[in-house]
């Protein structure tokens, strides 16, 4: 009787070993899903800082003398800029010596998402659109880090091939929402001594012409045309992340100097969202997933066909971590 009782306490020891191991295993393993998805979120500020950094990658320095009159800058793409001086003032008053010119250009969807350039236009009812891009441009002149003041048109002369020849662009102006959105709205035209964009052809090549008069972000820009059904679409991300340390953005196939951004979040249920219904129903598009983790980019690209009202999760297992180069790359490759 006791050599039953022993052998039985033997298999329930052994047993509950087992259950504890198991119980371990799982256990060591949520986690470790937990630590990967909690401990190495992201704050606001990390993922603000990657977007920075890539936006200072691109930015070109240029210095000019006002003796010098009217000059022209050429940037890295060939895109042509043409800076009267004379133009410049400092609390109004004309200004003599050096100035110092800083310039971005942004023409590809890879340089959009890394430095949150995104091209979403704005309606006339006030909600937001894709819009193709010629090209979107900054820029700036400071003396001794004090900001100047541009008292008539610049212009710049973009090479066409950079992008795509169309007579339909127009130029836009960037404003920065409220929830750090860059929204492109267009210039009004008929207002006298407003500027504009025309497409001219040249010895080298056709090229937009952009006439504007203040610094910042401009666009040269058209609506993405699309006569079909269009929908809302939604987001899921991984726990943890939201629109504070992530983004989600869609790359529309066949349109690779635009990219659109899901710019709507809620808090309630986690969903990021094209909030206007503009997707059109049937296109083949990629969505983006992005944020940061120790000092790179971490991310997912995702090939789908537009549904209504469809809802395309992102879990953290489906995502990469790469550089900046990378990332750029991968959207650039994207058709």
């Amino acid at each position: 009787m006791k050599t039953i009782e022993t052998k039985n306490y033997l298999w329930a020891n052994r047993f509950f070993v087992m259950i504890f191991a198991l119980t371990m295993t799982f256990t060591s393993c949520n986690s470790d899903d937990d630590s990967t998805s909690q401990n190495n979120v992201p704050s606001s500020t990390a993922f603000n800082s990657i977007r920075q950094a890539a936006l200072e990658d691109m930015t070109q320095n240029f210095q000019i003398d006002v003796a010098n009159g009217m000059t022209t800058l050429t940037s890295a793409n060939g895109v042509e800029i043409d800076i009267d001086p004379y133009c410049l003032t400092l609390n109004g008053n004309a200004i003599t010596g050096q100035v110092d010119i800083e310039y971005v250009e942004v023409f590809d969807g890879g340089q959009m998402l890394v430095t949150d350039k995104t091209t979403m236009g704005k309606l006339p009812n006030g909600d937001m659109a894709m819009i193709i891009s010629g090209g979107e441009f900054y820029i700036n002149a400071t003396q001794n880090g004090q900001q100047l003041d541009l008292g008539c048109t610049m212009n710049l002369r973009i090479p066409a091939s950079l992008t795509a020849p169309d007579n339909g662009m127009t130029l836009w102006n960037g404003v920065i929402d409220n929830d750090g959105n860059l929204e492109w709205e267009e210039e009004d035209n008929t207002a006298p001594g407003q500027g504009g964009v025309f497409l001219e052809q040249g010895a080298g090549g056709q090229s937009y012409y952009a006439f504007f008069n203040n610094f910042g972000w401009t666009n040269v820009d058209k609506f993405y045309s699309y006569a079909g059904l269009k929908t809302q679409i939604l987001a899921s991300v991984p726990s943890g992340y939201n629109f504070e340390n992530s983004a989600v953005y869609l790359h529309y196939d066949g349109e690779g100097n635009a990219l659109a951004k899901l710019d709507n979040y809620d808090a309630n249920s986690g969903l990021f969202s094209e909030h206007y219904g503009q997707i059109p129903v049937g296109l083949a598009c990629h969505i983006i997933f992005a944020t940061e983790e120790n000092g790179q980019w971490r991310y997912a690209i995702k090939a789908v066909t537009i549904t209504e009202n469809a809802v395309y999760p992102f879990a953290l297992s489906e995502t990469t971590i790469g550089s900046e180069a990378q990332l750029v790359a991968a959207i650039n490759a994207l058709p």
